[in-house]
């Protein structure tokens, strides 16, 4: 069955011709893909941090097939110095040429950050459709967003990138239009109208996500009339969120081993082990070097994290760059100003152990005993889900205060409540009363005590 997709307009060549738009149609769909590897000179040129060029090169492979185009050669190259106006050295565009002439490439995938020149230039050089890191990833968001506003902020995220790319050297924006007769003077250029046009529609798509913000917070503050805790969430893309929620939730949202399989926000509640419900949110998943501009679109969705009283940091520990996915993840946290709150309420979910060996499943199941906020677990196979409800009920348990409360056995909404909202410790019945030692949030103590003033009895 066709897969149905919605597809961003980035394809367009920086000539002003067509040529791009069939890279992901009628032709073959074959791609090349290439990682920049900054020697240490060109690091510090370019602001960045070392990794290791395989597994960087593995992850921009998994981003053109989350495309579904066909990877027709990958490879690493070595950087001596950025050159401005490519990237990449006159030798190697030559070379690379050759290639993608010789192997009918469509579509090559440079694996930085581009500037519009650069990628004209390459363009010109190779004679093919040249997207770079932030292009790709809003493709990809493209094709996946589902809701209204996943489209929204997607649409105002390429937007913003397609503004910086009207760049003088697009020869068919650069037609003038005529002025009004009595002014005289020049019109106003192709090039020109394009940018306000685009200019016009980001205001109108930054309003209507600054509704969808509003609603979102009234959501928020209904939930919290009739309160359940929100756990949240959040990891690398591909680190396993999607499957551990439907293992939590026995839900059946959308997870396959694809890169940035998640973009919508998902929520479901969830009964912990003591009987206690929450609402548990499956959120985007990050990834190295992600676009500012869209981190700033997606900043409604990720409210839910940042209004979420506890986060859950899934992580693929089979992954060999496990500690530096990490890294970004906290990163992003702290940019949406998380930073005092990832020492006390964040657990960490060492995700899919059933894929290392034996002996190393084992250290990190030894790691995890002795650190109190990690839980090793496979959401796959459901190894440790117990381990992880149990840990995310004493997490939400801390700051909360155990009452005592005698409730009569004909009072069955005051019993509701309190087993919905609270943790129930102990109880005890006799004819008339149930004598209940329950765990509650203050908030919550002062709102049952109104809510049944003349229903119960202090112990």
């Amino acid at each position: 069955m066709a897969r149905k997709t919605r597809r961003l307009n980035l394809a367009q060549g920086h000539d002003g011709s067509e040529r791009g738009q069939g890279w992901r149609g009628a032709g073959s769909g074959r791609a090349l893909v290439i990682f920049p590897q900054y020697r240490r000179a060109a690091q510090q040129q370019a602001g960045k941090v070392a990794r290791d060029p395989e597994r960087r090169l593995a992850e921009a492979v998994g981003l053109v097939q989350a495309i579904f185009l066909k990877v027709a050669y990958q490879e690493a190259v070595s950087l001596s110095k950025v050159v401005p106006a490519t990237l990449l050295g006159g030798g190697l565009v030559a070379r690379l040429c050759e290639l993608i002439a010789d192997l009918e490439i469509e579509v090559a995938f440079v694996d930085a950050q581009l500037t519009p020149v650069q990628q004209r230039n390459l363009e010109r050089a190779w004679n093919c459709k040249v997207i770079d890191r932030t292009g790709l990833i809003l493709e990809i968001f493209g094709e996946r967003a589902q809701s209204r506003e996943g489209q929204l902020q997607v649409e105002l995220a390429a937007l913003t990138y397609q503004r910086s790319r009207l760049v003088r050297s697009w020869t068919h924006l650069e037609r003038q239009r005529g002025g009004l007769g009595f002014i005289g003077g020049p019109g106003e250029s192709q090039i020109e109208i394009d940018r306000r046009l685009i200019t016009e529609r980001i205001t109108k798509l930054k309003r209507q996500l600054e509704q969808v913000r509003r609603t979102r917070g009234l959501h928020r503050k209904a939930r919290k009339a009739v309160p359940s805790p929100v756990v949240a969430l959040v990891g690398y893309t591909n680190a396993g969120k999607s499957t551990l929620f439907n293992r939590l939730t026995d839900s059946k949202v959308f997870a396959k081993d694809l890169l940035f399989a998640t973009l919508d926000p998902t929520l479901r509640r969830l009964k912990l082990p003591g009987g206690r419900e929450v609402i548990l949110s499956d959120t985007v998943g990050f990834i190295s070097d992600l676009p500012t501009d869209l981190v700033a679109a997606f900043r409604a969705t990720l409210e839910e994290v940042v209004e979420a009283d506890l986060i859950v940091h899934v992580r693929d520990i089979a992954d060999p760059d496990s500690e530096l996915q990490r890294s970004e993840v906290l990163d992003v946290l702290r940019d949406l100003g998380l930073e005092e709150r990832l020492d006390g309420s964040v657990i960490e979910v060492l995700n899919k152990i059933d894929l290392l060996p034996a002996e190393q499943a084992n250290i990190v199941l030894n790691q995890a005993d002795r650190d109190g906020r990690a839980i090793a677990c496979s959401a796959l196979t459901g190894q440790g889900a117990e381990l992880l409800l149990q840990a995310i009920e004493d997490h939400l348990a801390l700051g909360r205060d155990t009452i005592q409360r005698d409730v009569p056995l004909n009072d069955g909404k005051a019993l509701a409540w309190l087993y919905s909202h609270g943790e129930i410790i102990a109880r005890e019945d006799d004819d008339a009363a149930a004598h209940l030692e329950v765990r509650l949030a203050a908030a919550d103590i002062a709102r049952f005590d109104r809510k049944f003033p003349r229903k119960r009895s202090d112990a």
